[in-house]
């Protein structure tokens, strides 16, 4: 079998994984931190360039590395110049961009071409262009390639500019559903000569340019491959092993609902649902919210884990964490965050307050979506939460709830483009025990659900 190493990059970290087939063979991290400006909040892409060329350099001498792919979040474009980025690439949670919002509204297209939902902050890509374009037009018009996130990292290995679907399909407002096409806000804004032609995430687009070679000591002939959005990277192991109906949920920084085989009807804009474009761009039924960060903000510094016997006190205690604690996406926007009640005593019960939220919102939005057949794959972050997978194991009586047990993830799925569509070996799941009061839990959404409503 090949070696693909696989570029891995995180909103919270970024990683360098080389797999042959299932096997990591070598892998690497680093914490990915934005960088405050000038203009506005922006990543560190060369922070990331230099951990990646050091990355392939050091795994390069043992391994035969033959495929490069890149996997990158969502809500993220590059805007390239001549030679070098035109303007920087926008942190996608910077808030001053909502000054543009009653303008770019003008121009954004109904939900029903995009299934791409009004989000805050720059959590729609489109409206990043929108305001990069009209504050900052001396920049702007030096821009001459527009490509997602994934596409940036590909470009500067190869010296080509591609898009690619599921980028452009990712509560972007750029891509028309439906269609398959380059969405009418592209048009409307005159923006369609500044995108390159769409590829496939599999295919090759070029090889390691020679400074890229100099730089890493790799040999000649590597492929790299076009690149993904991380969430569809996940979904990759199971769209090749399981027939639809499933519903995989991606855990992260983002909690990403994707629901294979329901019905896109069943949509809301209003609670962060939508759908993605997957590898082969046909729509997806999905819904998220930023679950990880949400943990993290009711941990309040505390140890993030916990027994099954302190969530039973939580859920005597009858204390609720209710939504929303961070203000970017998910099912209830503008929602003031809120902890009712008195935490009981032990170092674990923010940690079960915190996987009592997480599974009660992700139960909602499985409800939201009809996403009620099919098993429910957990991976990620929450898929080593003993608690969280029992909880909606109990939610969800007439789905079985199965978690990854490896540590590949979003970036073993990413690796397979290299292979594409040759279906891998079937991802080891561990089947989570159901937890054993049931009817609590179920009494407890039930009082959850009051109080959000009230």
């Amino acid at each position: 079998m090949s070696v693909t190493a696989v570029l891995d990059v995180g909103k919270t970290n970024v990683k360098l994984v080389l797999f042959e087939g299932a096997e990591i063979l070598w892998q690497a991290s680093t914490p990915n931190r934005p960088l405050p400006g000038p203009a506005y909040p922006h990543a560190d892409v060369e922070a990331i360039w230099r951990f990646l060329m050091k990355g392939l350099r050091e795994a390069g001498v043992n391994h035969a590395i033959e495929d490069i792919v890149v996997t990158a979040h969502g809500a993220t474009l590059a805007l390239i110049g001549d030679d070098d980025l035109a303007l920087p690439v926008m942190d996608y949670e910077y808030a001053g961009i909502d000054e543009v919002e009653a303008v770019y509204a003008l121009f954004r297209p109904p939900f029903e071409e995009t299934l791409s939902p009004p989000i805050s902050a720059g959590l729609n890509a489109g409206k990043q262009i929108f305001y990069q374009e009209t504050r900052l037009p001396t920049e702007f018009a030096r821009v001459r390639h527009i490509v997602p996130y994934p596409q940036y990292f590909a470009w500067r290995l190869t010296g080509v500019a591609r898009n690619e679907v599921t980028g452009l399909g990712c509560h972007a407002d750029l891509w028309a559903m439906k269609e398959r096409r380059l969405s009418s806000l592209v048009t409307k804004r005159g923006w369609e000569k500044l995108f390159p032609p769409v590829v496939r995430a599999y295919e090759t687009i070029g090889a390691p340019t020679p400074a890229v070679l100099a730089q890493t000591g790799l040999p000649p002939g590597i492929r790299v491959r076009a690149g993904i959005h991380d969430s569809n990277g996940s979904i990759l192991p199971h769209l090749l092993s399981i027939d639809p109906p499933f519903t995989l949920i991606s855990t992260g920084t983002w909690v990403v609902i994707m629901a294979l085989g329901a019905s896109s009807a069943r949509l809301d804009p209003a609670r962060d649902m939508l759908a993605y474009a997957d590898v082969e761009a046909r729509p997806v039924p999905a819904a998220k919210f930023m679950g990880g960060r949400e943990y993290a903000e009711i941990l309040d510094g505390m140890p993030p884990f916990c027994s099954l016997e302190d969530v039973a006190a939580v859920i005597k205690a009858g204390v609720l964490a209710l939504p929303s604690f961070v203000p970017n996406g998910g099912p209830f926007p503008g929602r003031p965050a809120e902890i009712r009640g008195d935490l009981p005593v032990g170092s674990g019960m923010r940690a079960a307050l915190a996987s009592l939220y997480g599974a009660l919102v992700t139960d909602y939005l499985l409800t939201a979506l009809a996403a009620v057949h099919g098993p429910l794959l957990v991976e990620g972050s929450f898929a080593a939460n003993l608690a969280y997978c029992s909880l909606l194991a109990a939610l969800r009586p007439g789905q079985e709830v199965l978690s990854s047990v490896d540590g590949g993830g979003t970036a073993y799925g990413a690796s397979l483009l290299a292979s594409w569509p040759r279906p891998p070996a079937r991802a080891p799941m561990s089947k989570a025990v159901p937890y054993a009061d049931a009817n609590a839990v179920v009494r407890y959404r039930a009082a959850w659900l009051k109080a959000i409503e009230g």
